[in-house]
């Protein structure tokens, strides 16, 4: 099966491609506005303001995301177009391996220096509690977030957008189930992300077994310090855009 980026013209691929990844992305903003209306009725303001402190974590979290699957999928596409599957299977697999690699290492270092991380995003002693509970819980959830995203982008280089975007939408019946029906407050707001980005990942899983276009098995995940190095390179833009976000959040 011929990928179509390979033969389709510009517009075809622009509304093929473009369109689910405005969806996703327009998701994604709206699970978080949604997330903190719950959160504020549920909760109350020192809610809203504990989760917004703990938020830049996160937007660490996408930049490392960002840095592996956009690097990691620009590649994947470049080998698919010189024909060498084996070289774009190869790709996908040192994506997968290091996003889960530094995700793990990312949780480590924020669950050693959460509350001196917490303080110099602002929390106050009064924010700083709920933050701590939201944080702990949210935090454990990082390796599902990066590896879906950086699955995502793969799926998408593998000329399956909608599943790509399926993979990204969130699931924001679990907030209200969770804050309103449990009564578990920014607690169970942390449960609700951290079930969706569970969700979120074994649905990008579910794809790893079937690339359309690669032959994809246990060989493939070997770490290359040559390919992370290559791959680096490309995703480092976008990574960068994102920690530029991460200050102005601050």
């Amino acid at each position: 099966m011929q990928n179509p980026l390979g033969y389709e013209k510009e517009p075809s691929l622009l509304k093929k491609f473009a369109i689910p990844s405005i969806i996703s992305m327009l998701v994604s903003s709206l699970y978080n506005i949604v997330d903190q209306i719950f959160i504020g009725q549920g909760v109350g303001f020192l809610g809203n303001a504990a989760t917004n402190v703990a938020f830049p974590l996160t937007t660490i979290a996408l930049a490392i995301a960002l840095l592996i699957g956009i690097g990691s999928a620009s590649l994947f596409s470049l080998y698919l177009g010189e024909k060498r599957p084996e070289r774009s299977s190869s790709i996908a697999g040192n994506g997968i391996s290091m996003s889960v690699l530094c995700s793990v290492i990312y949780v480590v270092l924020v669950l050693l220096f959460l509350e001196p991380l917490l303080k110099s995003f602002g929390a106050t002693s009064t924010i700083m509690p709920l933050a701590l509970e939201y944080t702990r819980i949210t935090t454990l959830g990082v390796p599902f977030l990066i590896t879906t995203n950086v699955i995502s982008n793969l799926i998408r280089a593998d000329g399956s957008p909608k599943y790509s975007m399926t993979c990204m939408v969130a699931n924001t019946i679990l907030d209200p189930l969770f804050i309103f029906v449990f009564h578990m407050g920014v607690a169970g707001a942390a449960i609700a992300t951290v079930a969706g980005q569970v969700i979120s990942f074994f649905i990008a899983a579910w794809y790893i077994k079937s690339f359309q276009h690669i032959e994809f098995n246990k060989s493939s995940l070997r770490i290359s310090l040559n390919d992370t190095k290559e791959m680096a390179t490309i995703g480092m833009s976008a990574s960068l855009n994102q920690i530029a976000i991460l200050f102005v959040q601050i």
